[in-house]
């Protein structure tokens, strides 16, 4: 992946900045098209590797796209000194499709049945998820959920840089708030919710 990138970017450093916004513009538009032709619930051509899944529904890979072109987005307006795209209504989503890796990342750390640990990604575009420990592994749960042994608290301004490798985890980990079990807590600092 990162050697297609590079190529990639190698390759489209040499055209003008008006042809890549002409190439842009008629890949979105063609993406757009065709994404919304899916039908949510059937299989995707791919699955959402980073949550764990050979096999996913075309909803959760549509969304994982979403993720991919608003951190993209985000890294070109930061680059360029241009206001960021943090709002509910297109950072939300992003976050929520994020926080779906979370049993994944946390499939080989050991708790006892029954345990919950919460992340609140505090914000306007944040919200709050709770990760269950049940017999048989992490489950994402809609509502605290048994014992919560460790609660998570992470700045919008930070929270995507986490989960696309933006940031040093020592640098994030300076700025995140942990309460209950350090380690629990902290390790959704390693969560990657991209292909890399």
């Amino acid at each position: 992946m990162n050697r297609l990138n590079a190529e990639g970017v190698a390759y489209y450093a040499r055209l003008s900045a008006d042809v890549l916004i002409a190439l842009m513009e008629v890949a979105s538009r063609e993406s757009a098209t065709y994404l919304q032709s899916l039908d949510p619930a059937a299989p995707a051509a791919f699955g959402v590797s980073w949550a764990g899944e050979d096999a996913s529904a075309n909803w959760f890979d549509v969304a994982r796209e979403l993720t991919e072109r608003w951190h993209h987005q985000q890294q070109i307006r930061e680059a360029t000194g241009r206001p960021g795209i943090m709002t509910p209504r297109l950072y939300g989503p992003v976050l929520d499709c994020f926080m779906r890796g979370l049993p994944h990342a946390y499939r080989a750390i050991d708790a006892p049945p029954g345990d919950t640990i919460r992340f609140d990604v505090v914000g306007e575009c944040g919200g709050s998820w709770w990760l269950h420990r049940t017999a048989g592994g992490w489950r994402l749960v809609a509502a605290e959920h048994g014992r919560t042994v460790a609660r998570t608290a992470i700045p919008q301004e930070i929270a995507w840089r986490v989960f696309t490798k933006g940031i040093g985890r020592e640098e994030a980990r300076a700025v995140v708030t942990i309460e209950g079990d350090s380690v629990l807590g902290a390790h959704v600092l390693e969560m990657i919710a991209i292909v890399a």
